[in-house]
């Protein structure tokens, strides 16, 4: 196995446009998606009413040993245009893992991990559960996930919504990867396919498919690692083969026939979770691990999902 990066720019110089936003965030005291009262409305009336209500119900000790109880989603994808070396290729997604939000998620999700053997593991971002402030709860928690994967071709990561940039520096040091607006090729014998990883597209809108596309043969098989769905008419137009993506959580609670009571993205309604084909091109949206504004799942297990790639 082997990897490299076309034109290869160091990740001081890859985030610079991250650092930039995050600075007029903390100018204008809010993102670009979310007002000013979107915060103080989500801290201080939805989070405290939702948990209250789950007490009262009794449920929110249910809800909670749901968010601690991953599962291990197996997806089989065909492709006309894999090349043959990578036929049976493993890869597994772990997304929106807000692993400093939930006590004891990484405890939980070790073992699981270990269990499996992908040939490559990729990250889609959101590692921290808040969207401001420290970020020092991440890292030994993301540690302990980091060190269960064992993956021959790596383990390979982008930045979400509610990443600070200095997350891209500590994740590098623990061992991953972090693809920026850039691309990375595997390869095994003589054939290879590229791994396209873009910033976070929802909140910082620094994401740039073109500029991870440099340099990247026309004809390779290529996989986008993008933190929200809603650059799928983009990515067809750039010739993309798989699309795999978060942010969503599939809802995180899901109300029987009614479904997600929150759809986090402006997309249409079958892109906001699990697996879908847009004009020829695979995508799936995982529900992640992690858990938003409240420690609990109901009807939307945490996933860790494990696509196995075939020739068709």
């Amino acid at each position: 196995m082997t990897t490299c990066t076309v034109a290869e720019r160091s990740l001081s110089e890859r985030v610079k446009p991250r650092i930039a936003v995050e600075r007029e965030f903390a100018r204008l005291g809010h993102t670009y998606r979310h007002g000013p009262l979107h915060f103080v409305f989500e801290h201080y009336f939805i989070r405290p009413v939702l948990e209250s209500s789950l007490r009262i119900l009794g449920l929110y000790n249910r809800g909670l040993r749901n968010a601690l109880t991953p599962v291990i989603r197996e997806i089989v994808l065909n492709f006309s245009d894999l090349p043959p070396a990578f036929h049976g290729f493993r890869l597994l997604q772990i997304s929106d893992l807000h692993i400093d939000g939930v006590d004891g998620l990484a405890e939980a999700l070790g073992p699981v991990i270990a269990t499996l053997r992908p040939d490559a593991c990729v990250l889609t971002g959101d590692y921290r559960f808040e969207n401001f402030g420290p970020c020092d709860e991440v890292y030994p928690r993301m540690r302990q996930v980091i060190e269960a994967i064992s993956a021959e071709h790596g383990v390979y990561g982008i930045l979400g919504n509610h990443d600070a940039a200095e997350i891209a520096f500590r994740l590098e040091d623990l061992g991953v990867r972090m693809l920026v607006n850039e691309g990375i090729e595997l390869k095994r014998n003589t054939e290879a396919i590229w791994l396209l990883g873009i910033d976070d597209p929802f909140d910082f809108a620094c994401d740039d498919i073109p500029a991870a596309l440099a340099g990247v043969p026309p004809e390779a098989f290529k996989i986008l690692l993008a933190h929200a769905p809603e650059r799928y008419e983009q990515a067809v137009a750039h010739g993309i083969q798989l699309y795999l993506t978060g942010h969503t959580h599939a809802g995180q609670i899901r109300l029987p026939i009614i479904g997600a009571v929150k759809h986090n993205a402006r997309c249409p309604n079958a892109f906001r979770s699990g697996l879908w084909n847009h004009a020829g091109m695979h995508g799936y949206t995982s529900a992640g691990v992690g858990c938003s504004s409240l420690p609990v799942r109901f009807n939307c297990p945490p996933e860790l999902v494990m696509f196995e790639l075939r020739r068709a």
